[in-house]
């Protein structure tokens, strides 16, 4: 039998953070204003982590027998909590904001505490996964970037050996050189990619969403920061939920932007600088499935570029375009394995979907991911279709169990409203409905959706159905301006007439505000049983 006292000696232990009689060890952190000393004990700091052991072993005492370990990439605020859990084995990250415990969770993985830095990612991605969708592209480079520092000094010194020794041939890039450039490329993304567990499943969450949407990336602010080797992690899924041509398209304008004195118009090229263009992106071009690409694209967009592709693949492009059947001497990659597009929103996402679904099923819970029983068919999508209201009655006249999903320009919001009966373009009159229902979703800044059913009393006033006269200006409207999208210039992104105003009909308001809107983008779905 044995007596445990972990609790006298989780306190006793903890009491030597604030005793600093036998401290050995200094640590600065921050920088400028903001630098901070902590004092800690060599001993606590080599058993709870290696990184600490590896590093106390390279630095000398002072004449006090103290070492000093700086570390200006730390902020005070984020060593604080560390060297509590170092002591203490205790994080409370109740009253923490979200960007300061990514921060903390970036900062253990480098410092090698595994558990925590495994935990907070858990909690990231369970907890705060709208922020992380919101911050996406940052956080993603971040995460690049910390694999790659985690990564051995000799698998990263045989990388850069390998790819040094790859010289293009300008002329004629050969089939060898293709399939030796995919090699090399793996190897140096599985380097990067396999030596950081800890962050493992934040890779797996955002390796998920570059697949499933990857306009997220490509369409960010800051893409054309993207590194080389992120941007071929990319280019290498072969599962990658993008036409072709639109990776191509986004290929060159990352490679013109990392050459900012090429002339704006094409026109103007030299032959110097399409060999800029070339040598820029010689590890991205032989991951491009050219042979998936519609002849009609293939004119229109590769051959302006065709100097960069050298002559032997040209050639095999015109040659599969006359003689299909034909083989060829240029490497043939196989297509992207591409579900259907359309079933892909460029709004919302799959949580977002599980709680639609809950809603229209009236569930008290949000459904599991898992347990989700309705499919979404994309009916209509603004950026793509147009964003007339005589658009919307047209594409989903007849239609019926609709979402309408918008995203509100200038701000995080996302508004919506569910419509069970079919849309009709031939009648203007209130439509009658138990179901129908408005909603705000949770998304970047706004912490909370919000359901708002029509009332039982007043559901003769559910929806809206303007008719044919009207339909020039007035699209979707729920209740009596509860969520209603109208534009006097026939374009709901151009003037602000959208509007969701307080609750008349519908049991509450999913705005904080009365203020007209306009849209970045809409969506309209056909809910479907799985």
């Amino acid at each position: 039998m044995s007596f445990k006292f972990f609790d006298k000696l989780s306190q006793d232990f903890s009491e030597l953070l604030n005793d600093e009689k036998e401290c050995n060890v200094v640590i600065e952190v921050d920088k400028e204003e903001n630098k901070k000393s902590f004092t800690s004990h060599s001993v606590v700091l080599r058993y709870r982590s290696t990184y600490f052991t590896k590093e106390l072993e390279n630095i000398a005492t002072n004449e006090n027998h103290v070492k000093t370990i700086i570390k200006p990439n730390i902020s005070a605020q984020i060593f604080e909590i560390i060297l509590k859990y170092i002591y203490e084995g205790v994080v409370n990250i109740e009253n923490i904001e979200t960007k300061l415990i990514y921060e903390l969770m970036i900062v253990t993985n480098e410092l090698e505490f595994e558990e925590l830095s495994e935990k907070l990612g858990s909690y990231l991605i369970e907890s705060k996964a709208s922020w992380l969708r919101t911050h996406f592209s940052r956080i993603y480079y971040s995460i690049f970037d910390s694999n790659l520092i985690n990564s051995t000094e000799s698998e990263q010194k045989e990388v850069a050996e390998n790819s040094n020794k790859r010289q293009l041939d300008l002329d004629e890039p050969s089939t060898d050189y293709q399939h030796d450039t995919i090699k090399l490329q793996s190897k140096k993304i599985k380097t990067t990619t396999n030596n950081c567990n800890e962050l493992k499943g934040l890779n797996r969450f955002y390796n998920d969403i570059i697949t499933k949407h990857p306009n997220l990336i490509f369409e960010s602010e800051d893409f054309t920061s993207l590194q080389e080797a992120e941007l071929i992690s990319i280019l290498e899924n072969d599962n990658l939920q993008l036409e072709e041509i639109k990776i191509w398209d986004y290929v060159v304008k990352w490679g013109i932007a990392q050459n900012p004195t090429l002339p704006k118009n094409l026109e103007e090229w030299s032959k110097e600088n399409f060999k800029t263009l070339k040598t820029t992106l010689q590890q991205c071009l032989p991951l491009i499935r050219y042979f998936h690409i519609s002849e009609k694209d293939i004119w229109e967009k590769l051959k302006p570029f065709r100097k960069i592709l050298g002559s032997q693949l040209w050639d095999d492009l015109n040659q599969r375009l006359i003689f299909p059947n034909q083989p060829v001497k240029s490497l043939v990659l196989p297509a992207r394995i591409i579900s259907n597009l359309e079933l892909i929103s460029d709004i919302i996402n799959e949580e977002h979907v599980a709680e639609i679904s809950s809603w229209i099923d009236r569930k008290s819970t949000i459904y599991s991911l898992e347990n989700v029983p309705y499919k979404l068919q994309l009916i209509l999508r603004g950026s793509k279709d147009g964003f007339q209201p005589k658009t919307f009655w047209n594409m989903c006249n007849g239609h019926a169990g609709t979402i309408v999903i918008v995203k509100v320009a200038g701000t995080d919001e996302i508004l919506g409203g569910y419509n069970p009966l079919a849309w009709d373009n031939t009648k203007e009159d209130f439509m009658e409905t138990n179901d129908s229902f408005i909603f705000s979703l949770k998304n970047g800044n706004i912490q909370n959706s919000i359901l708002s059913r029509v009332k039982i009393e007043n559901c003769a006033y559910a929806l809206f159905y303007c008719g044919p006269d009207k339909q020039k200006t007035c699209g979707p409207s729920f209740g009596y301006g509860e969520f209603l999208m109208e534009s006097k210039v026939s374009d709901f992104t151009q003037d602000k007439l959208c509007e969701s105003y307080r609750p008349t009909f519908y049991e509450k308001a999913i705005r904080t505000t009365n203020e007209k809107f306009f849209i970045v983008d809409y969506e309209v779905f056909e809910i479907v049983k799985k």
